[in-house]
């Protein structure tokens, strides 16, 4: 007999509501063309009305927030049209109003808000809580990507760091300018967590659905367990006319690729009135396929899990009980950062001797985090030329870019939306952050820093 429906079950049992999900790695690695038409703000709340099919009715509301009025949407309707069921990753460039100050490499870091979620499921000695607290963690990562703003496409060779949290070394790098395509790394005494990040997008007038054609990989070390993560695809929807919202459903996989076992969490799809959204319900499977324990919640507010039975119904003696809540953030904040978030953007958390190629040093992240949209547009058009203009001085001189802390692999690995290409972290940051720590180096990282990621220093004497 098939498990029961969790969220049932934990009704019944005196539990909470569900947990839905919408996928974060698809939305901060959307492209240069449509994630940049993603404009509304997404955080419903209560019983507000919301049309799954999409809809014109709120755009004239909408405009009156000033970030995108009508002239505007008209305007890039008319651009966009020719691309109806394309891959539109980084076709076109549009304007910083629409941006956070914040880069996707940076994104790629926020996911390490609730590692210590990943530190419980190395330290637990039970298999298959160990799949409670990693999914959890996978669950909670979403909270801070209901916002919409989108973020910066990196520069080819641009990276982040990321210290003084959790213990954790994080290092990622934009391996990839077409197709858009970073790489990821982060090191705890307890896990190492790597990502290879891809996406697959299909615009579709005025939604576009996003799929997330990528790797991740978490390895704790007590025991040597990998576990591997498929998520499901995402919509955008009412890109260009209407309130953008964004919806996940399906399933999310997270599996023991040493024992087999599993969670698997459905992700409810968003109905009338706001019915489903951010709930997501499931088991964590044995080998066998026998339901262990039943997972509930909402990913905004909570994660729930009970233990149950072959069937799905909790066992006796046993209630439901909570695993991550997430936490307070800043009221009324103008990006709706967390706390966390804010840190990412702060040189708190960088090492001494930071890379120049860091994203916190960007000139165009920096004036818009200041407010100066100006100034923003017009150091984010002089990165963007740069850019180009050094891919034909390389191709002109017959060089190819090569990936500063990552290696391409030969390792070409099945998604359900399309093959990957498989960048590996080859352990030159470790030991040039070692190097850095262990001399006397007292340079503290600022904001007077050049940004340079550049392959050629001087184009001109080149």
């Amino acid at each position: 007999m098939a498990p029961k429906d969790p969220k049932q079950v934990a009704a019944a049992s005196g539990g909470g509501g569900g947990f839905f999900a919408s996928i974060a790695s698809s939305l901060s690695n959307f492209g240069s063309a449509m994630s940049k038409s993603v404009n509304g703000l997404v955080g419903y709340e209560g019983l507000e009305v919301i049309n799954p099919e999409g809809g014109t009715e709120d755009a004239e509301e909408e405009a009156k927030k000033g970030r995108w009025k009508q002239e505007e949407r008209d305007g890039y309707w008319k651009m966009m049209q020719k691309y109806v069921g394309s891959d539109i990753t980084s076709m076109v460039t549009l304007p910083v109003i629409i941006f956070e100050p914040m880069t996707i490499l940076q994104k790629m870091a926020e996911l390490m808000e609730y590692s210590y979620l990943l530190d419980m499921a190395d330290k637990t000695e039970d298999p298959y809580m160990r799949l409670v607290y990693a999914s959890s963690f996978f669950i909670s990562i979403y909270y801070a990507y209901q916002r919409t703003w989108k973020p910066f496409n990196p520069i080819l060779g641009e990276t982040y760091e990321m210290v003084n949290h959790g213990g954790i070394t994080f290092i990622s790098e934009q391996v990839s300018h077409h197709p858009p395509m970073s790489a990821g790394h982060a090191e705890t005494e307890h896990f190492t967590y790597d990502i290879t990040s891809k996406l697959k997008t299909k615009f579709l007038g005025n939604s576009a659905d996003l799929y997330p054609v990528g790797r991740t990989r978490v390895t704790l070390k007590r025991d040597g367990v990998v576990l591997d993560l498929v998520p499901p695809p995402t919509k955008v929807s009412n890109l260009i006319f209407g309130r953008t919202w964004i919806d996940s459903s399906g399933e999310m996989i997270l599996t023991n690729l040493t024992t087999g076992d599993k969670v698997v969490l459905y992700f409810q799809p968003c109905g009338w009135f706001g019915a489903g959204r951010y709930e997501v319900d499931g088991f964590v499977y044995n080998s066998a396929d026998e339901p262990k324990i039943l997972m509930t919640g909402k990913w905004n507010e909570a994660m729930n899990y009970q233990l149950c039975d072959s069937e799905g119904e909790p066992l006796p003696g046993t209630e439901l009980k909570e695993i991550w809540r997430v936490a307070d953030a800043p009221k009324k904040d103008k990006f709706q950062y967390t706390h966390f978030a804010h840190k990412i953007n702060s040189f708190d958390t960088a090492p001494k001797k930071l890379l120049a190629s860091d994203s916190r040093l960007r000139p165009d992240r920096m004036a818009l985090e200041k407010g100066d949209l100006s100034t923003s547009g017009y150091e984010k058009s002089s990165l963007e030329e740069r850019q180009r203009t050094e891919k034909r001085n390389r191709e002109a001189k017959g060089h190819k870019f090569t990936p500063r802390w990552f290696d391409l692999t030969d390792e070409v690995t099945p998604t359900p939306w399309g093959d990957l290409e498989v960048y590996q972290y080859n352990g030159k940051y470790t030991e040039h952050r070692a190097a850095v720590d262990s001399s006397e180096c007292i340079e503290v990282p600022d904001s007077r820093t050049e940004f340079n990621p550049w392959q050629y220093d001087n184009l001109d004497a080149e």
